[in-house]
Parts: structure tokens; C-alpha cells; sequence
């Protein structure tokens, strides 16, 4: 007991005659100084006092699918800014390969009685994934805000960047510069947002007096390698501009043009979806259409908190839009043999 009033104590500052306060419950320490203690004692793992157990901690799971690719550390970033500057304290959950499910997350986020979970990607934009956990911090009445497009049957308030817009800027961009063979490299079938773009980019095919032929589609992972081995099929069949899913998928498009003796923008041109960290630094500069992290990010957040002050937060979804960034991996297609 004296070991942990010690590292409660040095953890947030004050006196352990403080930190015994707090545990028993007692008066004379301020609201502010009380909800510090009992987040210390979240953070350093020590179960809260039984009469201080039914109230929320001031954590928040901040869950991610993945850090790999660069846009989910961003949005780790601008969330767990926003975060903290609301008081809260952000607690990252990133899966990995064989490790932490999402659902086995939200039961330790649950133990840990957080104020609520904001999921930035992850199982909800999948329509043939196991979704129970959402339905579980449903039912305990958890704040929950999701980052990127649901499906609809979740009922959660969802921040998204506008795929059919990133879609129809990069069409139209490709078909400026002449390109008439366009392909695309998505997510899987069930990815929510890999549909919308593929049904944008169906309806700018129809727009401009023709038809987006299913050779012209691939589907992959979403990994460098996936990005590889899916464009490598579409230059094959003579695609000569492919519009990615992702930056890491565009950054395999690329390699798969290389290897195929092909020279990124002379003969293919490449545009990935994101605009995450070090996409200028490319060889070359990589075109993309870029989502404002920044602003989504702290709309995610600002709806949390609204949940978790008790306001009313329809179920709806709030739509950024994006904004194309053109660099070097884009130019007119090769001249006709």
C-alpha cells in the first residue's frame, strides 16, 4: 500500500497524504487533483478502491488496426492531443498479426471502465467481420466514436474523409492527362470504403460516355506487398494509371511498375489515398489525395466528449472532404504503339 500511494503520489505530483485521501474517499482535495489520482492509478495498473469503482476512469482507447502505415500513428497523434487537452487519457490498443483481437481490446478497455473508445479503422468498416464487441460497449452504454466509413447497422457517430470525392479527383486528374485505361487497386470486398470508391469510380467512368471494365479492378491487403502483387496483374493487362486505396498500396504499385521494367510516371502513372508521412520524399513524389487528419481527428474527439458530458449525438456520419495533391508519380500516358 505504501509503494503504491508512493508512485501514485509521484506520478501526479501532490503529497501520498493526498493520494490517502482520494482512496478513502475523503474531503479537502479538488475535483481536479482527485481525477488525476484515480488516472494514475488506472495508468500504473492498480484496481481503484471499491467505492471509487463505479465511476469512469479518465481513460480513453484509442484502438488502431495497425501502425504501419503511416496514417494511423498521425491520427494517434491528433486524437491523443485532443485528448489531453480535454483531460483525457488516450490508452493505444494496436493489433498485430496473432496478437490482441479487437474484441479481446475492448473487454480490457471495459475491465479498465474508460470513458469511452474511439476506433480509428479497424473491424466496423467490414461487413463480413465480427462485430459483437461493438454491440457489448452498446449495451454499456460507452461513448463510442468511429474514424473512417461504417457499416450502417453499428449506430455509432462516424468521422470519415469522403472516398467517392477522393475517387472522382483522381479520375477526373488521370483522364486530364489523357489517360483513357484506368484501373484500381482496393481494400477488400466487404472494406466499406474500398466500395464506396468503387462505385465512385463506376459512375465517373459512366460520366465520361464509358464503362469501368472488372479487369480493371484488383483487390488487395492493404500493404506494400498487396499493392505489388495487385497492380503487377493490372499493368499486365495494359492499365495505364492506377488509382490505390492507400499510400502503402500506391508505394507497391510503383515497385510492381519497376519490376516490370516500366518507369513511373513515363509509362504508368500512380496516385495512393492518404497523403501520410513522407509521401513528398518518394521517388517519385507521390500523388495522392489527401484526408484532413487534423480537422478529423479533433471532430472525433469533440463528439466523444459531447457523449461523454451526456449530449445528444445523432448516430450520423460527418463527412471531410479531401483534397488531391499532385507530385511526380503522374503524367500523360505513353504514347500509343
Amino acid at each position: 500500500m505504501t509503494r503504491r500511494l508512493a508512485q501514485v503520489a509521484k506520478k501526479v505530483g501532490v503529497s501520498e497524504a493526498t493520494v490517502s485521501r482520494v482512496l478513502n474517499n475523503k474531503p479537502g482535495v479538488s475535483e481536479a487533483t482527485r481525477q488525476s489520482v484515480l488516472t494514475a492509478l488506472d495508468v500504473l495498473g492498480y484496481e481503484r478502491p471499491t467505492q471509487l469503482r463505479g465511476e469512469r476512469a479518465r481513460l480513453v482507447g484509442l484502438v488502431l488496426p495497425e501502425l504501419q502505415n503511416p496514417i494511423f500513428p498521425a491520427f494517434a497523434e491528433v486524437i491523443g492531443g485532443a485528448l489531453a487537452q480535454q483531460g483525457l487519457t488516450p490508452v493505444l490498443c494496436t493489433q498485430t498479426k496473432g496478437g490482441v483481437s479487437e474484441a479481446d481490446y475492448v473487454e480490457l478497455l471495459l475491465q479498465q471502465q474508460v470513458s469511452g473508445v474511439v476506433f480509428a479503422g479497424g473491424l466496423f468498416a467490414q461487413a463480413d467481420a465480427e462485430h459483437g464487441h461493438y454491440q457489448l460497449l452498446a449495451e454499456r452504454k460507452v461513448p463510442v466514436v468511429l474514424v473512417n466509413a461504417s457499416i450502417e447497422r453499428l449506430g455509432f457517430p462516424c468521422v470519415a474523409c469522403d472516398d467517392a470525392v477522393a475517387v472522382e479527383q483522381a479520375w477526373r486528374h488521370l483522364a486530364s492527362l489523357g489517360h483513357e485505361r484506368i484501373g484500381l487497386v482496393l481494400g477488400p470486398d466487404d472494406h466499406m470504403p474500398s466500395r464506396r470508391k468503387l462505385t465512385a469510380a463506376r459512375a465517373a467512368a459512366r460520366a465520361a460516355g464509358g464503362k469501368l471494365p472488372d479487369e480493371a479492378i484488383e483487390r488487395a491487403m492493404f500493404s506494400l506487398e498487396g499493392g505489388h502483387a495487385a497492380a503487377a496483374r493490372l499493368l499486365e493487362r495494359g492499365i495505364t494509371g492506377i488509382i490505390c486505396a492507400s499510400d502503402p498500396l500506391a508505394l507497391g504499385a510503383v515497385r510492381a511498375a519497376r519490376r516490370a521494367g516500366l518507369s513511373v510516371p513515363r509509362d504508368v502513372s500512380v496516385i495512393g489515398y492518404d497523403d501520410s508521412a513522407f509521401m513528398n520524399c518518394t521517388e517519385p513524389p507521390l500523388t495522392t489525395v489527401r484526408q484532413p487528419i487534423e480537422a478529423m481527428g479533433r471532430a472525433a474527439v469533440e463528439l466523444l466528449v459531447a457523449k461523454i458530458q451526456g449530449n445528444a449525438v445523432p448516430p450520423g456520419e460527418l463527412l471531410f472532404e479531401p483534397e488531391l495533391v499532385v507530385r511526380g508519380s503522374t503524367a500523360p500516358p505513353p504514347p500509343a504503339a
